[in-house]
C-alpha cells in the first residue's frame, strides 16, 4: 500500500518558516540593540568631553549627553536611558570627568517590556580649573 505525500510540502514550509522568522527577528533585535548601545556610548563620551572642560560641572556633562541622545536616538530611547555625571580620580591623581548612562531597552518583537539592560560609562581627563 502506497502513502500519499500530497500536502507535506505545505506543512514543511509552515514549520520551517516559523523557525526562520524567529531567527530573523532575533537577528534584527540584536542589530537594533547594538546600534542603540553605540549611540549611547558616543553620547556618554560627548558628555564626558564636555564635562572635562574647565569650569564646567559634571552635571552639565550628563545633561549634554542626554540632549545629544535625544537628538541622535529619539525621545523614546532618551526617556528610557538616564545619564549621571561623576567626578573621579584616575591613575596618577588625574581628575576625570565621567558620564554613566544606564537604562533598559524594550524587546521590540515580544511583549516582554524593558528586558535588555544597557549600561555605558565614559571618562575624559579634566582640564585644570582657573585659580
Amino acid at each position: 500500500m502506497r502513502r500519499d505525500d500530497r500536502g507535506s510540502a505545505v506543512v514543511e514550509f509552515a514549520l520551517v518558516s516559523v523557525v526562520l522568522l524567529l531567527l530573523l527577528l532575533g537577528v534584527l533585535q540584536v542589530a537594533v540593540y547594538l546600534y542603540v548601545r553605540n549611540i549611547v556610548a558616543a553620547c556618554a563620551a560627548e558628555g564626558a568631553r564636555f564635562a572635562a572642560n574647565a569650569d564646567v560641572d559634571v552635571g552639565q556633562g550628563a545633561a549634554r549627553a542626554e540632549e545629544v541622545l535625544r537628538r541622535g536616538a529619539g525621545a523614546g530611547v532618551a526617556e528610557r536611558v538616564r545619564c549621571v555625571g561623576r567626578d573621579e580620580f584616575g591613575d596618577g591623581g588625574l581628575r576625570l570627568a565621567g558620564v554613566e548612562c544606564s537604562g533598559a531597552l524594550p524587546v521590540f518583537f515580544a511583549p516582554l517590556g524593558d528586558a535588555l539592560p544597557l549600561h555605558v560609562t565614559a571618562h575624559a581627563v579634566e582640564e585644570s580649573r582657573a585659580q
